[in-house]
């Protein structure tokens, strides 16, 4: 793939990944036992992280204009999904109240990862780089 095509597609996935992670409240929704911990009971929680999501949404749609210039950001997505899926996958083995999460938002956000690393400028994203 070039990286004429890399661009284009990480423009694309940028805007999709933005518009899924501001929907996080409606998919929790739909299917809460993939997305939603305790079944949306500690509402606090819920409702902080649908916050955060939803602004890191906002800014992956504004960063789809200029990918390049955005670096740090798609490389903090790529990063912190791989921390929140690993974190909440070994959570939900050990709660068999919460392993719809390990069909749910763990994959999820583990092709979230996979996707921008493989698209991202140079596809050698590591902690630190701009």
């Amino acid at each position: 793939m070039t990286d004429g095509d890399k661009e284009k597609y990480l423009k694309l996935v940028l805007v999709v990944f933005g518009v899924i992670f501001c929907l996080v409240y409606p998919l929790s929704v739909v299917w809460p036992s993939g997305w939603q911990w305790h079944g949306g009971g500690g509402s606090y929680y819920f409702q902080m992280i649908c916050g955060v999501y939803a602004t890191l949404g906002i800014f992956l749609i504004l960063a789809s204009k200029n990918p390049s210039a955005n670096r740090s950001l798609i490389s903090f997505t790529v990063w912190s999904s791989v921390v929140h899926a690993v974190i909440m996958g070994v959570q939900a083995m050990g709660d068999a109240r919460e392993t719809g999460h390990l069909i749910g938002d763990v994959p999820a956000l583990l092709l979230v990862a996979v996707v921008l690393w493989f698209l991202s400028p140079g596809s050698g994203l590591k902690l630190g780089t701009s």
